[in-house]
């Protein structure tokens, strides 16, 4: 499943929840400057920007859900089963694989707009990381400071959307939410107006009246429409970094799996493994997980950029209970 967000207040914000019914060994992954990429079409990345995100590392490589670079672009991969296609290798086309596109995308481009300009080159290939790991069907969300737009890789090709509403969540495709939005015009932080009969008092009994059809659903369609609701209407009391970082994360909460609430076909059930927060502006990877909801940060300028080894922080905590009974 999974949700992700752009939310701007003094700097700008980009994360996700990731839904999922068991963890895949995910750890907060630090890559230095001078490690080198190397992609499955023969090219390789020796010296980039800075990277750091959420990944499960394998021989070495890290395998990113989502990530940042020093330059303030972020990408998330998030779940589009039955409309993700990959493609053959294609003549003319930098031929790609989805599990290096992230580790591609932010190694190579410095802005949504760098990556514009070379976008309609781009080909996802059908290429898996190993025989044991299968590829994922994905579409991703790309954002900076400035924009976010969404990657959609179907059996017609490699579509590319602008996307004001900020937000990215599963199937259907994007065109979808997009247009789907329009059924939620009527929305208000304010209690609206009655529409109902102008001969009729029909005072509102309680706040939040002009939110009444706004879907409560887990369902990806619902969660869209939730969390772009939130994202762009949501008042921040200042603009300070830990008010900023606990509003992002309480829109989060908003749209997040509560294990038992959902139950997939084979039994198992949907949870938010983890919650992400990146300032693209500082360089700093905020996260909480579904065993310790402490927010917790990992900084860029805490590690040596220039060289050429990975850090992987596994994501460790201590849950924080207060009883106030025992307070003197």
């Amino acid at each position: 499943m999974c949700t992700a967000i752009r939310l701007k207040n003094a700097d700008v914000y980009f994360g996700r929840n990731l839904d999922l019914d068991k963890a895949f060994g995910q750890k907060v992954v630090f890559v230095p400057r001078d490690y080198a990429f190397r992609f499955r079409d023969g090219t390789s990345s020796q010296r980039h920007p800075v990277i750091m995100g959420m990944a499960t590392v394998v021989d070495g490589y890290p395998l990113f859900a989502d990530a940042m670079n020093e330059n303030g672009l972020a990408i998330a991969g998030l779940n589009f089963p039955g409309n993700a296609h990959y493609f053959q290798r294609q003549d003319g086309k930098k031929n790609v694989s989805p599990f290096e596109l992230i580790p591609y995308v932010l190694s190579a481009f410095s802005s949504v707009d760098d990556f514009l300009d070379k976008a309609g080159t781009l080909s996802l290939w059908d290429q898996p990381f190993s025989d044991h790991l299968p590829l994922a069907p994905l579409h991703w969300i790309v954002a900076d400071r400035k924009k976010a737009i969404v990657l959609e890789s179907m059996a017609d090709g490699l579509h590319v959307y602008e996307n004001p509403f900020d937000v990215l969540t599963n199937n259907p495709p994007f065109p979808f939410h997009r247009d789907n939005l329009t059924r939620y015009r009527n929305l208000s932080s304010r209690q609206g107006e009655n529409g109902f009969a102008s001969d009729l008092s029909l005072e509102p009994f309680a706040a939040g009246f002009g939110t009444s059809f706004l879907p409560g659903g887990l369902d990806s369609v619902s969660r869209f429409v939730r969390a772009c609701y939130a994202v762009k209407n949501v008042a921040f009391k200042e603009k300070e970094e830990k008010t900023t970082v606990m509003t992002f994360f309480r829109v989060l909460s908003s749209v997040s799996f509560l294990p038992g609430l959902v139950i997939n076909s084979d039994g198992s059930l949907e949870k938010t493994l983890y919650s992400s927060c990146m300032n693209l502006d500082k360089g700093i990877y905020y996260y909480r997980t579904e065993d310790f909801d402490t927010i917790q940060s990992v900084k860029m300028d805490n590690f040596k950029k220039d060289g050429n080894e990975i850090s992987a922080m596994p994501l460790d905590g201590e849950e924080i209970i207060v009883d106030k009974s025992c307070v003197a």
